[in-house]
C-alpha cells in the first residue's frame, strides 16, 4: 500500500509591471490635485463674496444708505445702487468730474417732454450716468440764498421736496423725485468751506425746484436714474460774483473723489417780460445780446474768465436779462469749480425773456461726448 503524497497548496499572486505602478501614481496625483483646486475655488469664491458684501455695506455706510442694504422691501433701489458702487473705485482712476450749469426753466418743462429743453436735459442727464459716473452730486441752485456772507449746506440724508412756485395746477404739488442725501459729503463740504475762509453752517432741507424739476428731465427717475447721493449747497444772499466764483473754487477738489458738481440756474430769467412774450416764443432782443455775451465770458480763457463773469453784471442789458442775479451767479459758482479747465456751451435756445443755455466746464474722461 501506498504511502499518501503530500498535498501542496499553490498560492497564486499577480504581479504587476514597474510601468503600470507609474501609471497608478499619475492618475492618483492628478486626482489629488483636481480635488485640491476644486476646494481652493470654492473657498476663493466665498471670500470674494464677503468682500463685495463688505464693500457693499462700508459704500452705504459713507452715503448713509446703509438702511437700503437691510430692508427687504428695497431690493430693487439694493440692487442699483450696489451697481452703482461698483464702478466706483475703477473711476477713481479717471480725471477730475466735469462741472455742468444747468438753465432749469419753470416746474412745467418736467411735462413739456417735446420741448427742446427737455430733450437737451436728458441728453445731459444720459452722458452723466453713462460717462461721467459720479459717487455723489453737490448742487447749487439760484433758489436757495442763505446769509450775506454765510452758505448753508443740507445735510439730511431724507430730504422732502420744496414746491417753491405759485399758481400751478395742483398735480404739481403732489410730484416726487426719489433722492437720499449724505451727512459724510455734507460734512466734507463744510470741511472744504471753513478751509476756505467761508463761513457756512448744516441744515436740514428739502430740495428746491431748481434741482428736484430739472432732474426730473436730465434723471428721469424710470429710463434714467440717477442712483447717487445728492447734497444741496446754497448760494449767498448777495450779488457779488467775485464771492460767488470763490465758493465754487472752495469746493472745487471734490472733483478729484469723484463727486460732480452740478450748478442750476437760467442763462437768461426775466419773468416780468415772459408774460408779455407769452404768445411769441421769438428771443427778446436783450435775450439774444445776454446769452451770447454770457458764452464769450463762460468760454474765456481760465485766467481771464473771472473777469469777463463780474463784468456780464456791468453791461447795459444785464438787468433786463436779470433783474436779480440769483439765476445768473450759479454760473459762477460752477466757473469757479472748474478751475483750469475750459468751459463749453453745450446748447443754447432763446425764447421769448429767457435763454436755454447748458454749460459743461471740462471734459468728459476717457469718452468722447455727443454734446
Amino acid at each position: 500500500m501506498s504511502s499518501p503524497q503530500p498535498t501542496t497548496t499553490t498560492s497564486t499572486t499577480t504581479s504587476t509591471s514597474p510601468n503600470q505602478s507609474k501609471k497608478v501614481l499619475v492618475l492618483l496625483s492628478i486626482f489629488t490635485v483636481l480635488i485640491a483646486v476644486s476646494i481652493a475655488i470654492f473657498l476663493g469664491v466665498s471670500d470674494s463674496r464677503d468682500t463685495q458684501d463688505q464693500a457693499h455695506a462700508q459704500t452705504a455706510n459713507l452715503f448713509g444708505l446703509k438702511r437700503f442694504f437691510t430692508s427687504p422691501s428695497t431690493t430693487t433701489f439694493t440692487s442699483t445702487i450696489s451697481k452703482t458702487s461698483s464702478h466706483i473705485t475703477g473711476s477713481e482712476k479717471m480725471g477730475r468730474t466735469p462741472v455742468y450749469f444747468l438753465s432749469h426753466g419753470g416746474p412745467n418743462v418736467m411735462y413739456q417732454t417735446d420741448h427742446p429743453a427737455y430733450k437737451k436735459l436728458g441728453q445731459i442727464g444720459k452722458e452723466i450716468t453713462t460717462k461721467v459716473k459720479p459717487k455723489a452730486v453737490v448742487v447749487f441752485s439760484a433758489h436757495w440764498q442763505a446769509g450775506r456772507d454765510t452758505i448753508q449746506v443740507n445735510t439730511a440724508e431724507i430730504t422732502d421736496l420744496i414746491y417753491d412756485f405759485y399758481g400751478f395746477p395742483s398735480h404739481y404739488y403732489k410730484e416726487k423725485y426719489p433722492n437720499v442725501g449724505s451727512r459724510e459729503v455734507a460734512n466734507k463740504v463744510l470741511d472744504l468751506l471753513g478751509k476756505a475762509g467761508i463761513k457756512a453752517e448744516g441744515v436740514k432741507r428739502g430740495l428746491d425746484h431748481g434741482v428736484w424739476a430739472s432732474f426730473k428731465c436730465a434723471f428721469e427717475p424710470e429710463s434714467n436714474p440717477l442712483n447717487v447721493p445728492i447734497v444741496q449747497v446754497s448760494l449767498f444772499k448777495n450779488e457779488d460774483p467775485v464771492a460767488h466764483y470763490r465758493l465754487g473754487q472752495a469746493v472745487s477738489s471734490l472733483r478729484d473723489e469723484n463727486i460732480l458738481i452740478i450748478v442750476s440756474g437760467m442763462a437768461v430769467h426775466n419773468l416780468r417780460d415772459l408774460f408779455f412774450s407769452m404768445n411769441d416764443s421769438r428771443p427778446l432782443p436783450y435775450t439774444t445780446s445776454f446769452d451770447e455775451a454770457l458764452k464769450k465770458a463762460a468760454t474765456a480763457p481760465p485766467a481771464e474768465r473771472e473777469q469777463a463773469l463780474a463784468d456780464l453784471l456791468k453791461r447795459p442789458d444785464a438787468r433786463q436779462a436779470h433783474p436779480t442775479f440769483d439765476h445768473l451767479l450759479p454760473i459762477h459758482v460752477g466757473a469757479g469749480a472748474a478751475g483750469d479747465d475750459v468751459g463749453k456751451r453745450l446748447w443754447t435756445l432763446g425764447e421769448g425773456s429767457m435763454s436755454w443755455a447748458q454749460f459743461r466746464f471740462g471734459q468728459v474722461a476717457d469718452s468722447s461726448s455727443s454734446l
